[in-house]
């Protein structure tokens, strides 16, 4: 199987954050084509979250699957080695499996009908065998299979029907005088006995169900004939009556010792800290694993959950903890590739991280396949300038650069587009909030920062005209103060920018938002709101005004 690594971004995502996992991803397999570890490793974009309405027009109108949604990156029992120990049959003899058990070097067998899970056995259910077994009845009362004998015993079945099964009557040593082990064999009984011809014709006169003639002796044509008459199963093994003895027990199928009720299992999407709580308090060494259709997949032990293979990610358009997919620090970042100031992101090992003052992470990734030498598809070029329009609400964003702009235009050339044209079709697409719910409202572009003590949060709704602002301004209102609380923050502001007149009415709510957004742009007091003439760019203009303010508020 290809080991594969995630490109994604973040937890809210925006078209930037979509189309740079996409063409990143697309950037490195393109690298890995003609590497020697190619054969094993794949780059797929993935998302944190669910898009919005400009992000799904950009997808659909340049061919591009959604990636796949992920909440979490923390390690799951997927991710672990697992024993691909096959499934066993419920009939199979505990000598053969104590026998598969050695092969293997095993100490737990999976039982496995039409790929469920019928039971485990272990090496304490085979124990238990031989040290409570003591009825010589039980060969029956377990149902034993007569192919099972014939097996265990090492012997040949001379006549009679493997497939059948002991069912009734007892086990018995032939021993003695001919008449004596008559007298001893009562109908439907298992005996075993030696050479005596008289002692064999005579058990099998008494209607035993099966006759077992050891240490190989030969068995004459006459007894053969008899039995099959009586229809009554010949076995021969070369094995003499105590070994014999001694070992048929071991035919008796496992089903009958093994665990049926309550096995303790876990799936292929269990977290392997919520699966190390559960083990640590049951004293089994393996367990069995199933997939989401319960079929079962192979073992894995106590040892397996010490050696897990974290997952492998790149981090595009973000570098705060706050703002990456759920445990991103279980997962291995190998890279990150962002336009925003540097945040609290922390990795076990060094990375390869670049971070350019640029308005989009496309631009960056229009960077390294120009620095790369890798040949940019229609698709990609698409992709990645609808994601700087996006980003630079077509240039007019302060955090746009020179760059930008001729990433933009040069990206357009090749995916055969207008910028113009297409900024306006993703604006539009993305100023139709009459089928979204407020949290879909607020959520579609939502970032929470940190400064000292001071958690807070900031969605920015953008819109070509401000009378569709106007009306989302009035259903989200609402809904700010339980959206503070499900978010865990202290304050929470929502840029509504206006594209066209390239402003934003900032509304807020929580702790001193009001005071401090008076302090940071030096106009009135408001409780409602502000308009922000010029303002457009949260990562440029909205949060360092903010960080400021509340920095000098706590001097």
């Amino acid at each position: 199987m290809k080991r594969k690594i995630w490109v994604v971004g973040h937890k809210h995502p925006d078209t930037d954050s979509i189309c740079a996992a996409i063409a990143y991803a697309n950037l490195k397999n393109a690298l890995h084509t003609e590497s020697e570890d190619s054969s094993n490793m794949e780059y797929v974009p993935k998302r944190a979250g669910a898009i919005n309405a400009e992000t799904a027009y950009v997808l659909e109108r340049f061919g591009a699957a959604l990636p796949e949604l992920i909440n979490d990156v923390g390690t799951q029992i997927k991710d672990i080695h697992m024993r691909k120990t096959q499934g066993v049959n419920s009939h199979i003899s505990i000598k053969k499996a104590w026998e598969i058990m050695k092969t293997l070097g095993v100490v737990t067998l999976p039982v496995v009908r039409d790929k469920k899970l019928e039971g485990v056995i272990v090496t304490e259910d085979i124990a238990k065998l031989y040290m409570e077994v003591y009825d010589n009845t039980f060969l029956a009362t377990a149902r034993t299979q007569y192919k099972n004998i014939v097996e265990t015993l090492g012997g040949s079945l001379l006549t009679g029907n493997e497939h059948a099964y002991f069912v009734k009557g007892k086990v018995v040593i032939g021993v003695g005088t001919p008449e004596g082990v008559a007298s001893a064999v009562d109908s439907d009984d298992l005996v075993m006995v030696g050479d005596g011809e008289e002692s064999q014709m005579l058990s099998i006169a008494s209607n035993c169900s099966c006759m077992i003639v050891t240490n190989g002796f030969e068995v004459s044509s006459e007894v053969i004939a008899a039995a099959r008459e009586r229809e009554v199963v010949l076995i021969s093994t070369p094995y003499d009556t105590f070994t014999a003895a001694r070992l048929i027990n071991q035919s008796i199928p496992i089903r009958h010792f093994m665990t049926k009720k309550d096995i303790v299992h876990f799936h292929l999407d269990d977290y392997v800290d919520e699966v190390r709580d559960t083990v640590a308090k049951i004293r089994h060494r393996d367990f069995p694993v199933l997939d989401d259709d319960q079929n079962y997949v192979g073992m894995f032990s106590r040892r397996n959950l010490m050696k897990t293979q974290k997952k492998q990610v790149i981090l595009v358009d973000h570098n705060e903890k706050s703002q990456a997919v759920s445990n991103i620090e279980e997962a291995e970042i190998l890279e990150i590739i962002d336009h925003h100031r540097i945040g609290s992101l922390e990795t076990m090992a060094p990375v390869y991280f670049r971070n350019q003052p640029l308005g989009c992470t496309s631009t960056i990734i229009y960077q390294m396949y120009q620095e790369k030498g890798v040949e940019i598809s229609a698709q990609m070029a698409g992709l990645m300038c609808a994601a700087i329009l996006s980003d630079t609400l077509m240039f007019r964003s302060p955090t746009c650069t020179g760059m930008d702009e001729a990433a933009a235009l040069a990206l357009a050339e090749i995916a055969g587009v207008g910028v113009e044209e297409l900024a306006a079709a993703m604006f539009e697409a993305g100023s139709d909030f009459s089928n979204k719910t407020e949290d879909e409202i607020l959520n579609q572009d939502f970032k929470i920062f940190h400064s000292g003590e001071v958690n807070f949060g900031v969605a920015q709704i953008s819109a070509m005209s401000r009378l569709e602002l106007e009306k989302v301004q009035k259903r989200i209102e609402p809904q700010l103060e339980q959206m503070m609380g499900e978010k865990g923050i202290q304050m929470i502001f929502v840029m509504l920018t206006d594209i066209l007149n390239e402003s934003s009415f900032l509304i807020y709510r929580g702790g001193n938002a009001p005071q401090l957004v008076s302090d940071a742009w030096n106009c009135p007091l408001s409780e409602t709101g502000v308009l922000l003439k010029g303002v457009v760019s949260r990562k440029k203009q909205l949060i360092p005004a903010l960080i400021n303010a509340l920095a000098e508020e706590n001097t």
